[in-house]
């Protein structure tokens, strides 16, 4: 399939006079065979006339010729300078076509018509499926929410359970029911996210923020996992304040930090979670390094692509591929830069820096 050229070319004189270079051609091959029918004419009836005679004679039909074309090109100037202005924007909107003046021809005109029918089309579809997907978005929002009660009820229920002290084969039972529910509350904390980042800048609080607190209050939040498959994490560094939105901070935490769990879990024997907040420049750096599987080396270029799950989703068949997807986006419109390194059967190190200036850094606040 043949490519789209992307080059723009603007409407100038030379391309004027190219469209009607056929008819240029065709005057002038026709007023050469009218010289020289007057030529052979004067021949027969031996009828001499001057050479300047018939030099003044073709000098009058291009001057002729010369001034309606000047004329017709002055026309649509106007025109042709209204298509270059949206031809030389480097980034045109979806109303660029509404710049374009009125065409002058007949073909102008019909081209101009259609495309403007087009445009409106295109605007009323677009209408229609941004009411969409505002509705979808309210949906979900509503549905997770909804859903969070039963989730909380049940967690409840759980605690309740066990103050009764039940038979162990009951404590077991309730262990795997609260498993289940932590799942559920992680596909629904992700599903909620994933709705909210289409307007990122609408949930957005940016304030100075205590780096290693909320990693310290990230980590206590997953205690009791960690003591379930003999995970030991270790918080280091010195504190360090950071200009970010502290509930999205805290969503990819819970992501890296769920991520090095669940691929930890499994290998025997003792594993460390280690979490650095370490100064880098101007700025600093977090890093969360695991000691788990890993990742096969030909995935990790594409780790961070939406629900790409790599080899590791078929020993996992709970993985999304949603995870450092979401936290690379994240990140991104924080203004923070999040890189990963990965040792098949070794463990993994994702790291978040935090620009001096990151703030200053973020999408949308450069688009205003």
């Amino acid at each position: 399939m043949r490519e789209p050229n992307k080059e723009k070319h603007g409407l100038t004189l030379r391309h004027f006079l190219r469209d009607r270079s056929l008819f240029l051609i065709s005057f002038t091959g026709s007023f050469a065979l009218v010289l020289l029918v007057i030529f052979l004419d004067m021949l027969r009836q031996r009828n001499y006339t001057g050479w300047d005679s018939l030099l003044y004679m073709l000098i009058l039909v291009l001057a002729g010729l010369l001034t309606g074309l000047f004329w017709d090109y002055l026309r649509q100037k106007a025109f042709y300078r209204s298509v270059n202005s949206v031809l030389s924007d480097p980034k045109p909107d979806m109303e660029a076509i509404t710049r374009i003046q009125r065409g002058i021809t007949h073909e102008q005109q019909v081209l101009l018509q259609i495309l403007q029918d087009q445009h409106m089309d295109f605007m009323s579809k677009l209408t229609q499926y941004r009411k969409q997907q505002d509705f979808h978005h309210d949906f979900t929002n509503q549905w997770v929410h909804q859903m969070k009660t039963p989730v909380s009820v049940i967690d409840l229920l759980i605690q309740q359970s066990k103050e009764l002290q039940p038979a162990p084969q009951v404590q077991d039972l309730l262990q795997s029911i609260r498993e289940e529910n932590e799942r559920i509350t992680y596909g629904l904390e992700m599903m909620l996210h994933t709705a909210r980042l289409d307007k990122f800048e609408l949930d957005l609080h940016v304030k100075q923020l205590d780096l290693l607190q909320l990693v310290r209050r990230v980590v206590n939040r997953y205690k009791k996992a960690c003591i379930r498959w003999s995970i030991y994490p270790k918080v280091t560094g010195d504190e360090q304040t950071v200009a970010t939105d502290e509930k999205w901070l805290s969503f990819v935490l819970n992501q890296l930090v769920t991520n090095a769990l669940k691929y930890s879990r499994d290998k025997p024997g003792n594993k460390q979670l280690l979490i650095a907040v370490e100064q880098a420049g101007q700025g600093c750096r977090l890093r969360v390094i695991d000691e788990g599987i890993g990742i096969a080396e030909q995935d990790q270029p594409r780790v961070f692509d939406p629900f790409f799950t790599g080899e590791n989703g078929r020993l996992y068949p709970e993985s999304t591929g949603m995870g450092l997807y979401l936290a690379k986006q994240i990140c991104s419109r924080l203004g923070h830069r999040l890189e990963l390194q990965s040792v098949p059967g070794e463990g993994t190190t994702v790291t978040i820096h935090f620009a001096a200036n990151s703030l200053h850094r973020m999408p949308f606040l450069e688009d205003r």
